[in-house]
C-alpha cells in the first residue's frame, strides 16, 4: 500500500511539473498568437521575413543533420568497432559540444573566421564568407548538434558486438553488405531517434546561430532570431505567432519521437 502510494505521489509531482512547465507555456504560447485574430495571426506567420527565416532555419536543419549523420555513422563505427591509440580523446571531443555554452560555441566561430580571426585572410582570397553569413548559420548549428547522432548509435553498436560483422568478414561479404544486412538493421531506429533529436535541437538553436548571425532580417535571421527582434520591437502578438509555428514543428518533432520509440520496443 505504502508503494502505491508513493507511486501516485511521484506521478502527481510528475503530471504537475510537466502542466507547469511544458503544457501551460505551449498553451499561452497558442493564446496569446491568436488574441489578436486569425487576420493578424496570418499576416504575422506569412511575413516575408517570417518565411524567409523559416527557409533558413529548415535549411540549417536539414544540412546539419545530413552532415552530422554521415559523421555519426562513421564515428559510431569507428569507435565501436576498432581500436586505436587516441580513441578515449576523439569520444570526448565528440562530446564538447555538451558541455559548452552556444554562445561559446558562436563567439570561437567569430575569433576564427571573422575580421579579427587568423582564417579571415584565407577566406578573402577564397570570396568566402562566414560570419555573418548563411555559411555561419549552418557551421554553427552543426557544432551544436554534433554529438547527438552518434551518441545515439554507439551504446548499440556497443551493445551488439562484432561477433556478427567478423563472421560476416569470414564468409566473404563486403564492407557494404556487412554495413546493410547486419549493422545498420541493428541500429535503424536509434539513428532515426538521433535524427529526431538533432533536428529538434538544430530548429530551437539561439545562442550560437545568435553571435554569427549578425542579425540582419532576410538573410541570416533564424526564426528564433526573428521571434526575438519582434519581441524586442514590442510587436507581442506577432512574436507569438512566429512562436506557434515552431511550437507546432515542436509537437510533430515529439509525435514522430513517440512513434520511433513505439516502433522500436515493438520490434
Amino acid at each position: 500500500m505504502k508503494k502505491d502510494k508513493f507511486k501516485y505521489v511521484l506521478i502527481g509531482i510528475s503530471l504537475l511539473f510537466v502542466v507547469l512547465m511544458l503544457i501551460l507555456p505551449m498553451i499561452t504560447v497558442i493564446y496569446n498568437a491568436f488574441s489578436a485574430g486569425i487576420e493578424k495571426y496570418k499576416n504575422a506567420v506569412f511575413d516575408t521575413y517570417a518565411i524567409k527565416a523559416l527557409k533558413l532555419t529548415l535549411t540549417a536543419t536539414v544540412v546539419a543533420v545530413v552532415i552530422n549523420t554521415v559523421f555519426g555513422l562513421f564515428a559510431s563505427w569507428l569507435m565501436s568497432k576498432f581500436d586505436f591509440k587516441g580513441k578515449n580523446i576523439l569520444a570526448t571531443l565528440i562530446d564538447i559540444p555538451f558541455a559548452i555554452s552556444p554562445v561559446i560555441a558562436g563567439l570561437v566561430f567569430i575569433l576564427t573566421f571573422g575580421r579579427i580571426g587568423w582564417a579571415y585572410g584565407i577566406l578573402q582570397k577564397l570570396n568566402l564568407t562566414i560570419v555573418f553569413a548563411v555559411p555561419g548559420i549552418i557551421l554553427a548549428t552543426i557544432f551544436v548538434t554534433f554529438p547527438f547522432i552518434s551518441r545515439e548509435i554507439l551504446p548499440v553498436l556497443n551493445s551488439v558486438g562484432k561477433d556478427e560483422e567478423e563472421a560476416a568478414a569470414l564468409m566473404g561479404a563486403s564492407g557494404f553488405t556487412i554495413f546493410r544486412k547486419i549493422t545498420f538493421p541493428h541500429i535503424k531506429w536509434a539513428l532515426l531517434y538521433g535524427v529526431v533529436l538533432c533536428s529538434a535541437r538544430a530548429m530551437g538553436e539561439f545562442g550560437a546561430v545568435s553571435v554569427v548571425s549578425g542579425h540582419l532580417r532576410g538573410k541570416t535571421n533564424t526564426l528564433p532570431l526573428h521571434v526575438e527582434i519582434l519581441y524586442n520591437d514590442f510587436k507581442i502578438t506577432d512574436a507569438f505567432a512566429v512562436s506557434s509555428v515552431l511550437v507546432i514543428l515542436a509537437v510533430i518533432i515529439l509525435i514522430t519521437k513517440n512513434v520511433i520509440e513505439y516502433k522500436s520496443k515493438k520490434a
